[in-house]
């Protein structure tokens, strides 16, 4: 019975001690340590709006060569792949037989010439005589029917003469205007027959026109109003072409031609775009990504893309003020390279670029690294900690949606 007593003042001195010294401790503040983040710099700078589509490379001409004779080929004058200019000579056909028909045609012409210019100087005596009063007028009107007979027959071996020398002429084929010409399809000692192409018959050699060269690409209809704004206007509208990864830029041209009606099966209008091609990066019927600048916005607010966080459809960044972060709401526009347009803060405003996971209204920060500096040129942009600096041009994420994070703020 003694023993069970003391056990129960043991128990309930343990459980008083145990109280007091949590109220102790409980009364005692939590140390809060400052979020280490990175940080960008609101500023005042210009950013493009883009219609990004893919494209076909496609060119202005394109020629698959038939042969007009029929003929063996005596020479293959070209090299394959090789850049060829208007008027170099391709493929030789054996002319010889169309010589020999020319030549006929030639001494035909000649004959009929000087029978013409033998009855214009019978005709002639006849005026004189008829002035005279020394020859019958039926004998001076059967001489003009005459001359006037040999005169057609002469223009009819003009045409023979020209017809057999066009057929020459077909014999040496050359480029139809300048590009490059492709993988050999005959060889020397080839038969080949007069047509004008069809599933039976061969091109002697196909020519594209690779400068300069344009792509075909697409737009959605419901931006085709921007487009046309601009258009309206004489503006002469920038297109950027990179490769399919969308990763390298190929080349930078201008929006040349649109379609004259949208596809109604996909609610898109067909765009041509033209480039110079100097360096030859773009290729016939190379699969390519483009990107069509329709203006450019000129002294907004521009924010690292990263720093925008969402809660549904509020977007809101975080700004740094006395080593503290406040939630302030803004609206996003325009997104290029990593750089996206709002409404809502002021240039000059420190904003946090990362931790955001560790952050809320209120949080105490410390910053990881230099902060961008303000009024740097458009176009430019510094993050803090980041360390360095990115122009806007073309990224593979540009305009990608800001990372979601649950704002503490949204829900007051």
């Amino acid at each position: 019975m003694h023993l069970l007593l003391w056990a129960a003042l043991v128990a309930v001195f343990a459980i008083g001690c145990y109280l007091i010294l949590d109220q102790g401790s409980a009364a005692k503040p939590r140390p809060v340590f400052p979020v280490a983040i990175t940080t960008g710099t609101a500023q005042t700078g210009n950013i493009g709006v883009y219609i990004d589509a893919i494209g076909t490379v496609t060119p202005v001409y394109t020629a698959s060569i038939y042969s007009q004779v029929t003929g063996n080929v005596v020479n293959v004058r070209y090299q394959e792949g090789q850049l060829v200019q208007k008027g170099d000579p391709l493929v030789d056909i054996d002319d010889r037989q169309y010589q020999a028909t020319l030549l006929q045609a030639q001494g035909t012409l000649e004959r009929d010439e000087n029978i013409l210019g033998q009855a214009q100087m019978d005709l002639t005596r006849y005026q004189d005589a008829w002035a005279r009063n020394a020859l019958a007028k039926q004998t001076l009107d059967d001489q003009e029917k005459i001359v006037l007979q040999d005169a057609g027959t002469v223009k009819n071996d003009q045409g023979a003469v020209a017809y057999d020398q066009l057929q020459v002429d077909y014999c040496h084929i050359v480029a139809p205007f300048n590009g490059q010409a492709g993988l050999r399809l005959v060889d020397p000692g080839n038969l080949v027959n007069a047509g004008s192409g069809g599933s039976s018959s061969t091109p002697l050699v196909i020519v594209t026109q690779v400068q300069p060269i344009t792509v075909i690409f697409t737009i959605p209809e419901d931006k085709l109003e921007s487009v046309l704004a601009q258009l309206r206007k004489n503006s002469k509208l920038t297109v950027d072409v990179y490769d399919s990864a969308d990763q390298v830029k190929l080349a930078t041209g201008a929006l040349q031609a649109l379609d004259n009606q949208i596809d109604t099966t996909t609610g898109t209008l067909k765009l041509r775009g033209i480039f110079q091609n100097e360096n030859l990066a773009l290729y016939p019927n190379q699969f390519v990504n483009t990107r069509l600048l329709v203006q450019t916005l000129q002294g907004v607010t521009l924010v690292p893309t990263a720093s925008i966080q969402q809660n549904g459809d509020t977007s809101y960044v975080y700004v740094v003020q006395d080593g503290v972060v406040h939630v302030q709401n803004v609206t996003p526009g325009v997104a290029d390279n990593g750089v996206t347009q709002v409404d809502g803060i002021q240039p000059g405003d420190v904003i946090a670029d990362s931790s955001f996971d560790k952050l809320q209204d209120g949080s105490k920060v410390t910053i990881a690294g230099p902060v961008g500096a303000p009024g740097a040129g458009a176009g430019h942009w510094a993050h803090g900690g980041g360390g360095g600096a990115a122009e806007p041009g073309h990224s593979p994420h540009a305009g990608h949606s800001p990372h979601a994070h649950h704002s503490p703020a949204a829900d007051q």
